[in-house]
């Protein structure tokens, strides 16, 4: 009796131990996404007034537990019946990762005007702002959503040959970490200028110790957004093109004497960039009709 309970703890420990191991590559695999998932919400959750931001934050993190409430089971039962379909939709969620790389650096490269929208409040009543608060929540939970739906399938597809216990085990804790560790990130990255100018008000004294980091604070907030957008953008195409060198039987031995970081780079922006110039297309074609 006692050597079978200390023979399923073993069990138990080895079955963990897999977890464990895979769930690391996993979010590996997932890191590109994860990367732009941080920076869309560090911006989504960004141009609200101070007392309002982690609000905002926890509604749009109770969005994405929902979110990932619907895509676990049925991206699980697709595993269980229908295998081949998770195949089908990691393509095409590579297919939309790396137009949505190629985009980023054609906006990058070519100039245009956009930005974080500040949400103005001046001389609108409470229920005016809830409402604007509504609408911008809706609006990261949908993009969520889609994000979402592209770590859960990633991280499936790394795991589709593996029993459905370990999978259920393995995608959950990468949807876990993704949910926990990305919004827990985007709370302090949203408040790091306010926690900079509390440090600048400690005391009166000019060019304190105190006054230094909490400028340094304040001014680093636009950098370190700007630089998850580019590290995130980087990181979409790599992911991409892990996605179609190891899927697609054609380009399993293309460029092969290369290094694979750099060979996963020019497969993905090279199928970003063609995405980017037929969906462009289409929406040129279907804009002329409407005319």
């Amino acid at each position: 009796m006692a050597s079978g309970f200390f023979a399923l703890l073993d069990d138990i420990g080895a079955l963990m131990d897999d977890v464990a191991a895979m769930a690391k590559i996993s979010t590996k695999k997932t890191a590109g996404i994860l990367g732009d998932d941080l920076a869309v919400n560090a911006e989504k959750a960004s141009g609200f007034v101070a007392s309002r931001e982690i609000p905002v934050l926890w509604a749009i993190t109770k969005g994405s537990f929902v979110n990932k409430l619907i895509i676990l089971p049925v991206a699980f039962l697709l595993s269980a019946f229908l295998p081949v379909a998770v195949t089908v939709i990691l393509i095409l969620g590579g297919i939309y990762l790396a137009y949505e790389g190629a985009e980023k650096i054609y906006e990058y490269l070519v100039p245009h005007h956009d930005g974080v929208e500040a949400v103005q409040t001046e001389g609108l009543s409470e229920a005016d702002i809830l409402e604007i608060e509504k609408t911008k929540i809706k609006s990261a939970i949908v993009t969520d959503f889609i994000l979402s739906v592209e770590i859960v399938i990633i991280a499936l597809g790394s795991v589709v040959g593996q029993s459905l216990l370990i999978q259920i085990l393995v995608v959950s804790i990468v949807a876990l970490i993704a949910t926990v560790g990305v919004y827990g990130i985007v709370a302090l990255i949203v408040r790091m200028d306010d926690f900079g100018y509390r440090l600048i008000r400690l005391n009166d004294k000019d060019k304190s110790t105190s006054d230094f980091f909490g400028h340094l604070l304040v001014n680093a907030l636009p950098w370190v957004i700007k630089s998850l957008g580019v590290i995130g953008t980087i990181a979409l195409i790599l992911v991409a093109g892990g996605i179609f060198a190891h899927n697609l039987e054609f380009l399993h031995h293309f460029l092969e004497s290369w290094p694979s970081i750099i060979k996963e780079f020019v497969i993905g922006l090279a199928f970003g960039a063609v995405a980017l110039l037929v969906f462009t297309g289409v929406k040129k074609v279907i804009g002329g009709f409407r005319k």
